[in-house]
């Protein structure tokens, strides 16, 4: 069973709920049972006042638009329509004050590292069992950054800057942005773009050029390669 480590000390940003205050929760997740069982493990757990579910990351957006940013999220690492860091990049934009969980089975280390340079307050495993769950959601939610004990953060530290910078750039897209350069990197054409998202090829376009501006690349090749670099969308 992978065990989560010592917490690394906090990095700057929004203030963060302390455990206590951590009242009502949103878990991302596309598996039923797992989704269930997890939320009545926390709600038993922690007392809590409400444990929402959401089943894909547009789900999980509408849901906060209609009622409001939860305490805290615990997110899935692939849903039907986010695959890799886009769920945390998309929401970290949408609750920037709210600290979001990554819950997998892929305890890469390259993944891990990529996701809390994104912004995510831990990066916990599917495994784990429930006293070490509790615990560490705890600590996190008391401010702490918690990470699988296999995960090796050093060897990944002169790049995390670099990293979170980049994830940041790719937080300002807007969700149509987003969509295009999804389609982008499976390859798609700008007319290919124009028909599966039901838009003027000239928008497209016009999209495209906000894009390139807002994560500082100068071709569709380097977008790419730059959003691969933070496994913004993963293969299915």
């Amino acid at each position: 069973m992978a065990l989560a480590k010592q917490p690394e000390s906090d990095r700057a940003g929004p203030p963060r709920p302390g455990a206590e205050r951590v009242r009502e929760i949103l878990i991302v997740d596309d598996h039923p049972l797992m989704c269930d069982a997890l939320a009545l493990t926390l709600k038993i757990s922690f007392g809590l006042k409400s444990v929402r579910t959401a089943r894909s990351l547009a789900a999980a957006q509408e849901q906060i638009r209609r009622q409001g940013a939860p305490d805290a999220v615990i997110l899935d690492l692939n849903l039907p329509d986010a695959r890799g860091a886009e769920g945390l990049v998309t929401l970290r934009r949408q609750i920037p004050g709210v600290p979001i969980t990554m819950i997998s089975a892929d305890l890469e280390n390259a993944m891990i590292s990529v996701a809390m340079a994104a912004g995510a307050q831990g990066y916990i495993s599917k495994s784990l069992g429930r006293e070490a769950l509790v615990d560490s959601l705890r600590r996190m939610w008391n401010g702490e950054r918690v990470t699988p004990d296999s995960y090796e953060p050093e060897q990944a530290s002169e790049e995390d800057a670099a990293r979170a910078e980049l994830a940041r750039r790719f937080a300002s897209l807007t969700p149509q942005q987003m969509k295009i350069l999804r389609l982008i990197c499976q390859g798609k054409a700008n007319k290919e773009i124009s028909y599966e998202l039901s838009i003027a090829e000239a928008t497209v376009k016009t999209h495209i050029t906000a894009i390139m501006s807002k994560i500082n690349a100068r071709r569709r090749t380097q977008a790419v390669l730059l959003a691969n670099s933070i496994r913004l969308f993963e293969p299915a």
